[in-house]
């Protein structure tokens, strides 16, 4: 048996709630496969500041870095935002980030075409479409020194060095190989000299992988490209801020920001979590989708826990239960099966046991 230690950071709003769902969904996966979590749970965010009187404390943050992996549901919300700026629940992601080394953030955005018609794009469109934004996640306008404003005026400072922009260039082409081979450099090379210094680092790593064909597009037509056509795009690798804001149109592509799960990786730790918010006006009342959360586990089995089966079975589960217009509330439409957070989980641990079974039988067919 595998043995995994796993720290949850439930964190505030519906975190809890699609916290606990996703780890009820991991247990039944850990029993099939033989896999042991260890599961520690710890605070973040607001239920940290209100415990602790800060975003994340030393403990927490220990925990993390002795973990396989760590897993978030989400943190922030109204009660915390009039908060001093070094106290914000925010920033128990950001120092995480920084404690943990998660230089790349991972960003899935695939079409189910069981929920295309809740995208704002036509549906032939977008059905096909399976993109990953890979976004460099430590570095650029966000950290750069020096930075301030005063009554005059406000500026910061995007600065990448080359070893930053080396491994995220890495982590892009290795992603590209497992899926379908192809990496879209976005940046803004005609009037940033920050931006031309990526694209030559870029194209320095790419001579490593040949076999992986690469484009260069200015960011402004990178977003108008993927609301006109997102099929032809397979991973894009951009820069903190332009894949800040890419990552949120691919993931409006798909119809619902509660649907996307997430990942971020540095050279020895990862973090799995929705994209999705705290949503605190349906905190505690068992109606949370859970799936982005659940789609978390599964990059996590693949990634990091080095599971694939699993983690496919997982996804296959995930797509089977909406084709079969099962809902949460919230992608719900006039037809559908409306279920709670609860159910949800149920239904995707139902198909997943079911997928046992198929591939069971279809051994046991084999062998006659």
């Amino acid at each position: 048996m595998k043995s995994f230690k796993i720290t949850t950071l439930p964190g505030d709003g519906i975190g809890p709630e699609v916290m606990n769902a996703a780890l009820a969904v991991l247990d039944v996966v850990g029993n099939e496969y033989d896999l042991n979590f260890k599961i520690i749970t710890e605070l973040a965010g607001g239920a940290s500041f209100d415990q602790y009187n800060e975003p994340i404390t030393e403990s927490a943050l220990q925990s993390c870095l002795e973990s396989d992996a760590v897993l978030l549901g989400a943190v922030g919300g109204p009660k915390w935002e009039n908060l001093p700026q070094e106290k914000k629940p925010e920033k128990g992601l950001l120092k995480l980030r920084e404690v943990l080394g998660l230089f790349s953030n991972l960003r899935p955005a695939k079409i189910f075409a069981s929920l295309a018609n809740a995208s704002s794009l036509k549906k032939d469109v977008i059905v096909g479409s399976d993109v990953m934004v890979i976004r460099e996640l430590t570095g650029g306008i966000y950290f750069g020194e020096p930075r301030g404003h005063n009554e005059q005026e406000g500026f910061n400072t995007l600065r990448y060095k080359k070893y930053e922009v080396e491994r995220i260039a890495k982590v892009a082409f290795e992603f590209a190989r497992k899926r379908n081979g192809h990496v879209t450099s976005v940046d803004k090379a005609n009037v940033l000299d920050s931006s031309q210094f990526w694209r030559d680092v870029v194209h320095e790593v790419h001579q490593d992988y040949q076999d992986v064909p690469l484009s260069d597009m200015y960011v402004d037509n990178a977003a108008m490209q993927l609301v006109r056509d997102p099929k032809q795009f397979d991973v894009i690798l951009t820069q903190n801020l332009f894949g800040d804001i890419l990552s949120d149109i691919t993931a409006m592509i798909t119809g619902s920001m509660g649907m996307l799960p997430s990942a971020s990786i540095g050279e020895n730790h990862a973090m799995y979590e929705p994209v999705h918010g705290t949503a605190p006006e349906i905190a505690g009342q068992n109606k949370a989708n859970p799936i982005a959360m659940i789609g978390s586990i599964a990059m996590m089995l693949e990634i990091t826990l080095n599971q694939p089966e699993a983690a496919h079975r997982l996804n296959d589960a995930i797509e089977t239960v909406l084709e079969n217009g099962i809902r949460t509330i919230d992608i719900a439409s006039s037809d559908s099966m409306i279920v709670t957070t609860d159910g949800m989980r149920d239904e995707i641990i139902r198909a997943f046991q079911q997928t046992n079974k198929a591939i069971s039988n279809s051994r046991e067919l084999v062998k006659e």
